[in-house]
């Protein structure tokens, strides 16, 4: 390898090396379940142990987020053992990987090493990406698989952007809302292309749905999971099942603890606290010790001038970039402030 290209990488390669410190450095503590890893963890644990979700009593588990992430812990769990560690160890390395995915995405766009660096550098430092990338949630591989998605969209690699904006979907059901936006962008209806068309419905519709089905053949393949036998035929148990999950998000209007109008998602008006401890013998009168879920303020404020500017290029050349946010206004549950990761991170690449 030449000097220059060795030059050219050695920023790139001490941030990475940076974000993997930092989400590692004690990824055992605290100790225990914290937040939704009471579901998340345990569920990755039957997964890799049964193929579907059972509980402690080996009784099927009504789960309402598909399959993929929870696979993704598992793995961590199967290698490292089922600790706390070992189910946040993916989410670890997946959030570091998410930082070089930034510096190939600036880079894409701006052909500039200086701007990749400091997008990565900056993802790095985010508050938000750091928390959820220490703790065994669904949300960290989430944001991924969408930015990878759009990674390979201003690639042109259409297909793999198809490929990965279905794991996405295999996460949490919230992907499938950017699939119209996907389609938007690389169809051009002024012209009729009957042809070109259908390959994109082909490549954003029929291949995700492929992806989502595969995510579940551990359900598929096995009779033990909730509704697996609701029916004589898998395909229409799985959307017997699919009605119930849609039946629970429909009617979950109970307020949430830390709910936040999506409208205050950007100036961080109300941060999701993962975990509080006030422990004793600490060395002064009263001490305390929390996980909260917030962003880099200075990053999250300066998101809102890219909200600005993509509505802008929304209005004026009718770029439909910005539109993946306007999701949560449409949607009658409640919604925390670590849903809008995706949205904010392309906000700042836009």
């Amino acid at each position: 390898m030449t000097r220059p290209r060795l030059l050219q990488i050695k920023p790139i390669t001490l941030i990475i090396g940076f974000a993997l410190s930092l989400r590692l450095w004690q990824l055992d503590r605290p100790k225990g379940y914290i937040f939704d890893e009471l579901y998340y963890a345990k569920n990755a644990n039957s997964l890799i142990s049964n193929g579907v979700e059972l509980n402690a009593d080996g009784e099927a588990e009504f789960v309402v987020h598909p399959p993929f992430g929870k696979w993704l812990i598992g793995f961590g769990i199967k290698v490292f053992g089922n600790d706390e560690f070992g189910w946040r160890i993916s989410a670890a390395l997946i959030g570091t990987a998410s930082v070089f995915l930034i510096y190939l995405i600036t880079q894409q766009l701006f052909n500039s090493i200086f701007l990749s660096n400091t997008a990565a550098i900056l993802m790095a430092l985010d508050g938000l990406n750091l928390v959820m990338s220490r703790v065994a949630l669904l949300d960290i591989f989430l944001m991924f698989f969408i930015l990878l998605s759009f990674y390979f969209l201003i690639k042109e690699q259409i297909w793999l952007s198809g490929l990965t904006i279905g794991l996405a979907a295999a996460t949490k059901w919230s992907a499938v809302f950017l699939i119209p936006f996907l389609l938007l962008l690389t169809i051009n209806m002024r012209v009729i292309e009957p042809m070109k068309w259908l390959k994109r419905l082909s490549q954003f519709v029929f291949l995700p749905a492929v992806i989502y089905l595969i995510s579940w053949s551990g359900w598929l393949l096995t009779h033990t999971g909730w509704s697996r036998d609701s029916t004589s035929n898998p395909i229409t148990s799985l959307l017997h099942y699919h009605g119930e999950i849609l039946d629970f998000h429909q009617g979950l209007v109970e307020k949430h603890a830390y709910s936040a109008n999506p409208w205050s998602w950007l100036i961080l008006g109300r941060p999701t606290s993962f975990f509080y401890e006030s422990p004793s013998n600490c060395g002064a009168a009263s001490c305390a010790q929390e996980i909260l879920a917030i962003g880099t303020p200075i990053l999250w404020w300066s998101a809102i001038f890219g909200v600005a500017v993509t509505v802008g290029f929304f209005i004026v050349k009718r770029e439909t970039s910005s539109s993946d946010y306007s999701r949560w206004f449409c949607r009658n549950i409640p919604a925390l402030v670590f849903y809008a990761e995706p949205d904010y991170v392309l906000f700042l690449c836009n």
